[in-house]
C-alpha cells in the first residue's frame, strides 16, 4: 500500500519501510531557546538534498546488504543434506540452521530496535554486518553441528539489527512525495531473499560442497561490510544534528549548543524494556491486532515451510535434483513481482477514499483492500497447488499456482501492516514489532515440522491441510473493513499517548 503517508520505525526491513521516520524540515540557524541554542541543519547539510544519483546508489548497497541477510534465512534449506552426511545428524536436527537462523531474526530487533535512534544508522549497519560476516564465517567452518547452529543463531540475531534500520535510510534521504519508488524498490529486496536463497544454493550444492554456500555469503556480506563503511553516510537527522551541536560546542567553546538528542531523558535500558514489552501488551489486549498479526504471520510460515515442502513435491514426486528444485522457487519470487504493478492502483485508491473522508489520509480500513485481494487467492493457490502434487500432472501446474501465493504474500503482509500502523499509529513502532516477532517465530517453527507432516499426511493432505487454515483466516480483512472503526474507537492503544 502507499507508503507516503506513514510515519514512524519499527523493527524488521520491511517494517521500517513501509512505516518511514521521516526526516524534519532543515534550518539555516541555530534557534535560541531559554537555556541555549538548538541546532538543525542547513540544506547544504540535509540527506535529502543529496545528488539523486548518490542517493540511489545508497539505496542500492542498503538494499543489496538487505538482500544478502534475507538470502542466508533460505539458503540453508539446501545445505541439509550436507550437513547430516558430515556432521552424523538427522533432519530433525538440520533443519534447526534455517529454524535458529529466523528465530534470530525475530528475537534481534526487539533488543536491538532502539539503538539507531541514539548511536545512529551507520553504527548499526557496520556493527551488525561486520558481525555478520563473521558469524557466517563461523557457520563455513564450524567443526560440528553444535558450533554451526550457534552461529547460525547468532548470524540471524545480528542481521536483524541491520533489518531494523535498513528502510529507514530509504526514507531519510526522500521526501514523502519521492519516497514511493525507493521504498518499493528497497521492499522487494526483503522479499526476493527467501526466495533467492534455494535458488543459488541449489545451483552452489548440486556441483559444490555445502560449504561452498557459505563461503559465497562469507564473500558477499564482506563486499557488502567494505560497501556500507566507504559508500553510505550517515542520514538519521537526529544523529546528524548532534554531531553538529558536538562540533559547535567544540569549535566555538560555548557549552550552550545543543540538539534535541543531547536532552532525551530516556535510557537505552529504559527504551529496550519498552521495545520488547510493549508489542507483547499490543497482541494480548487487542483481538484485532493478534488476529491480524497471526494471519501474517500463518503465510509467512507457510513461505518457510515450502523450503521443505518443495523439495519432496519436486524431489521426491518429480524427481528433480537439487539444482532444478532450488529454480522452482522462481515462481513464488515472481509472483511477488507482479504485485509491484497493482501498486498504482491502491495508491489511486487511497487518495480516492482520502478525499471521500475529506482529510489528507484515508481512513485505516482503506488500507484492508490488498488484504482482501490477497486473502481470496492465497487459499486459491494452495488448494491449487495440493490437488496438482500428483506425478501425473505437469511440474508446470503448481508452480504456476506458487506465482498465485507469491503475489498473495505481498498483498496481504504490506496491507496488514499498513493497516495496523495507520490504526493504531500512536504505538506504530509496537504494532510492527508485535507483527515482526509473530511472523518469525511462526516461519522459524513451520519449517520443524513440515517433513513429518508431508510424510505422513502426503502431498496432497499436508497441503489442503494449510490450505484450509488460510481459507478460514480469508475472513479476517473483510470483517474488520466492516467493524474496524468500532474497535478502534474503544481500543486503548489506538488513543495512547505518543
Amino acid at each position: 500500500m502507499s507508503v507516503e503517508e506513514l510515519k514512524g520505525s519499527g523493527n524488521g526491513a520491511v517494517e521500517v519501510a513501509l512505516a518511514p521516520q521521516v526526516a524534519t524540515t532543515a534550518q539555516i540557524a541555530p534557534t535560541k531557546s531559554v537555556d541555549g541554542y538548538e541546532v538543525d541543519l542547513e540544506p547544504h547539510e540535509h540527506p535529502q538534498n543529496k545528488p539523486v544519483f548518490f542517493k540511489w546508489v545508497i539505496v542500492g548497497v542498503v538494499g543489496m546488504s538487505a538482500l544478502c541477510v534475507t538470502c542466508e534465512t533460505s539458503a540453508a534449506s539446501v545445505t541439509e543434506s550436507g550437513i547430516s552426511r558430515d556432521f552424523h545428524v538427522g533432519p530433525e536436527v538440520t533443519i534447526l540452521s534455517v529454524s535458529l537462523f529466523v528465530l534470530g531474526l525475530g528475537i534481534g530487533p526487539l533488543l536491538t530496535g532502539p539503538l539507531s535512534e541514539v548511536y545512529g544508522r551507520n553504527f548499526v549497519y557496520r556493527t551488525s554486518f561486520a558481525l555478520l560476516t563473521a558469524f557466517t564465517f563461523g557457520v563455513a567452518f564450524a567443526p560440528n553441528i553444535v558450533v554451526h547452529l550457534v552461529f547460525r543463531f547468532l548470524g540471524g540475531f545480528i542481521g536483524s539489527s541491520f533489518l531494523t534500520v535498513a528502510g529507514g535510510s530509504v526514507s531519510d534521504l526522500f521526501e514523502n512525495r519521492q519516497v514511493g519508488n525507493a521504498m518499493l524498490a528497497f521492499v522487494l529486496t526483503a522479499f526476493v531473499g527467501p526466495v533467492l536463497g534455494p535458488l543459488y544454493a541449489g545451483f552452489v550444492n548440486q556441483h559444490l560442497d555445502w560449504r561452498w554456500t557459505y563461503y559465497i555469503l562469507i564473500i558477499w556480506s564482506f563486499l557488502q561490510t567494505i560497501a556500507l563503511f566507504t559508500i553510505v553516510p550517515e542520514t538519521y537527522v537526529p544523529v546528524l544534528r548532534k554531531w553538529k551541536a558536538k562540533r559547535l560546542r567544540k569549535s566555538t567553546g560555548d557549552p550552550k549548543y545543543y540538539a534535541p538528542l543531547d536532552r532525551r531523558t530516556q535510557s537505552m535500558t529504559q527504551a529496550i524494556i519498552i521495545s520488547c514489552y510493549r508489542p507483547f501488551q499490543l497482541v494480548i489486549y487487542e483481538r484485532m491486532a493478534l488476529l491480524l498479526c497471526t494471519w501474517s504471520a500463518l503465510i509467512l510460515g507457510i513461505l518457510y515451510l515450502s523450503f521443505q515442502a518443495f523439495p519432496i513435491i519436486f524431489g521426491d514426486v518429480h524427481h528433480f535434483n537439487v539444482e532444478d528444485v532450488g529454480m522452482t522457487f522462481i515462481g513464488i519470487g515472481v509472483g511477488m513481482l507482479a504485485s509491484i504493478f497493482i501498486q498504482p492502483y491502491f495508491n489511486r485508491y487511497l487518495v480516492q477514499e482520502a478525499e471521500k473522508a475529506g482529510s489528507p489520509m484515508p481512513p485505516p480500513e482503506a488500507r484492508l483492500l490488498g488484504a482482501e485481494i490477497g486473502g481470496v487467492c492465497a487459499p486459491i493457490s494452495l488448494w491449487w497447488l495440493a490437488f496438482t502434487t500428483y506425478p501425473g500432472v505437469h511440474w508446470i501446474v503448481p508452480i504456476l499456482a506458487s506465482v498465485l501465493f507469491g503475489f498473495s504474500i505481498i498483498l496481504v503482509f504490506t496491507s496488514v501492516l499498513t493497516y495496523l500502523v495507520a490504526a493504531y499509529r500512536p504505538v506504530a513502532a509496537s504494532a510492527m514489532a508485535s507483527n515482526s516477532a509473530m511472523r518469525y517465530s511462526f516461519g522459524a517453527c513451520f519449517p520443524l515440522f513440515a517433513g513429518q507432516m508431508y510424510t505422513r499426511l502426503g502431498t496432497v493432505g499436508a497441503t489442503a491441510l494449510l490450505a484450509g487454515l488460510m481459507t478460514a483466516a480469508a475472513p479476517l480483512p473483510f470483517i474488520f473493513k466492516r467493524i474496524g472503526p468500532r474497535i478502534r474507537a474503544k481500543s486503548r492503544f489506538a488513543n495512547f499517548p505518543s
